[in-house]
């Protein structure tokens, strides 16, 4: 099973010198999460939507790309892909010969490598993630900051009787998002005390206006944005199948619920595939 055999060959990528805003387009058309950053036909950096929303107001790739990402080799093992992603905490690897880039593979590329493998553990013993949830009134943009804050990918999104009604994901923010114009003013006055009306203050003011080009989250309810259609799975499931459902509902994450439908847990993609390290191991 070797990287070549999973990845994506066709890579959508942004070159240097470019505009973040044709970055933002890419995204929320594919849906993808990150796009690699070419200069001189050779791989620079990454950039994700982590990095835009983290950076509103950046506007150069130069300054929001993460430099020198981790990189694999074609011929590489999908399990030694598995196990770079889940040290390096990251969710995409570009894939390099020559110093050239010739595809990327994600962790939707190898939870597609875990649904055919039949792993049979449960996820309640070693893949599960303790959660917390938010109101469905929950404003977006104070989501889109607790979303940072916590480090987390996707949350849960309850009612007022605590019921699950849905997901918001890094994805679904940036789909709401959009590009604010604005135009701020720096003072440079010398501070004078003198009479405003005297020569001399007039003389020493001096303002520069300047442009703001920021990505901003609408000031609406998370429940606007959320996706509604829920997939979840119970506590006894089995990795592979977990794998199997994300893979056919094109999800990054599954609620976990008890025998009441109660959310316990939540299983993140990025978790399952420890599944792949564990049968190196």
């Amino acid at each position: 099973m070797l990287v070549k055999d999973y990845m994506t060959s066709d890579v959508v990528h942004v070159e240097i010198p470019g505009n973040r805003d044709d970055v933002l387009k890419i995204l929320k058309r594919t849906g993808i999460s990150g796009v690699p950053v070419i200069k001189n036909k050779k791989l620079v950096g990454i950039i994700t939507r982590k990095d835009l929303l983290r950076k509103p107001e950046e506007t150069q790739l130069g300054l929001l790309m993460t430099a020198k990402p981790v990189t694999i080799t074609p011929d590489a093992d999908i399990r030694e892909a598995a196990h770079l992603l889940v040290t390096n905490r990251i969710r995409r690897l570009p894939v390099v010969e020559n110093g050239k880039l010739t595809g990327l593979l994600s962790v939707a590329d190898l939870i597609h490598a875990i649904a055919q493998l039949k792993i049979r553990d449960e996820i309640k013993d070693t893949f599960v993630s303790q959660t917390f949830a938010l109101w469905e009134d929950t404003p977006l943009p104070l989501v889109g900051r607790i979303m940072e804050i916590s480090g987390v990918d996707a949350i849960p999104i309850l009612d007022a009787e605590s019921r699950l009604q849905g997901i918001i994901s890094e994805r679904d923010l940036i789909r709401s998002s959009c590009i604010e114009d604005s135009v701020g003013v720096s003072d440079f006055s010398n501070g004078t005390d003198d009479d405003e009306w005297t020569w001399e203050s007039i003389r020493d003011m001096h303002t520069i206006s300047y442009g703001i080009s920021k990505v901003k989250l609408p000031d609406r309810p998370v429940k606007t944005a959320m996706v509604k259609n829920v997939v979840s799975v119970p506590q006894n499931a089995e990795v592979s199948e977990c794998a199997l459902k994300m893979r056919r509902a094109r999800v990054d994450q599954l609620p976990v619920v008890n025998g009441d439908k109660r959310l316990v847990s939540m299983l993140f993609d990025r978790e399952l595939i420890r599944g792949l390290c564990k049968v190196t191991e």
